[in-house]
């Protein structure tokens, strides 16, 4: 335990870091196409406003078909929405999802399921922690972890708008005008670690804009620690 502490007291040593055992990650699959969504994607707004809350809108393909092409959907997308479907067990998708902290899954236009969710998983106290900033080379990633993890956890980047307004002009929500917040533009494996040591890395990109680190076992499954920078 003191390793680890001396570990955290390492990492706040870093040009403004942001240190997190948290935010609760939130990922919302949803769809422009999609006439149930609209619900969903305000609630995402409002939790978007809320500093222990990471909450991002990975937009799917799989409704494209039916008269609106959603100009954020990405397949890769879908195929994570897939995983967690494989990892649960089920054998079909759909939306709004939202899934809480890599493990939990609801209907994400059902409100109060889902703030109980964030809630019990605020309350959860990780011994995982990450620190990130950025400086010449591009995003710096430090983690500190009190044990090794039972199997290495994937490092990922996730890059997102803070906003965008759509007018949908065809299919199922046509005429209406929806607020998106924080959309996925990017969700990239960058490593993995084992937490038997502190992590150190350093990810070329770009060096402005909204982005996160999420540090999550394998599945995918539970989020072990997630950070931001706005």
């Amino acid at each position: 335990m003191r390793q680890f502490l001396a570990s955290l007291l390492t990492l706040a040593a870093f040009a403004t870091p942001v240190v997190a055992e948290g935010p609760v990650v939130v990922e919302l699959y949803t769809s422009q196409g999609c006439s149930s969504c609209p619900p969903a994607d305000e609630m995402l707004l409002e939790l978007a406003d809320r500093p222990d809350v990471l909450a991002l809108a990975l937009h799917v393909d799989y409704w494209d078909y039916i008269g609106w092409a959603d100009a954020f959907a990405d397949p890769a997308f879908t195929r994570r929405q897939q995983a967690y479907a494989k990892v649960a067990g089920s054998r079909s998708i759909y939306t709004p999802q939202m899934v809480i902290g890599g493990q939990d899954h609801v209907i994400g236009s059902k409100p109060m399921d889902v703030m109980e969710l964030i809630e019990a998983h605020r309350d959860h106290k990780s011994e995982v922690q990450i620190a990130l900033h950025r400086d010449e080379g591009g995003l710096v990633i430090t983690g500190a972890a009190a044990a090794p993890f039972e199997a290495s956890a994937i490092v990922q980047v996730v890059r997102f708008v803070p906003q965008r307004t759509v007018d949908i002009q065809h299919g199922e929500n046509a005429g209406k005008s929806i607020v998106y917040a924080n959309i996925v533009t990017e969700w990239r494996r960058v490593g993995h670690w084992s937490g038997a040591r502190d992590l150190h890395l350093t990810v070329p990109g770009p060096d402005d804009g909204p982005v996160a680190v999420i540090v999550q076992e394998r599945g995918p499954g539970a989020v072990l620690a997630a950070a931001r920078l706005p």
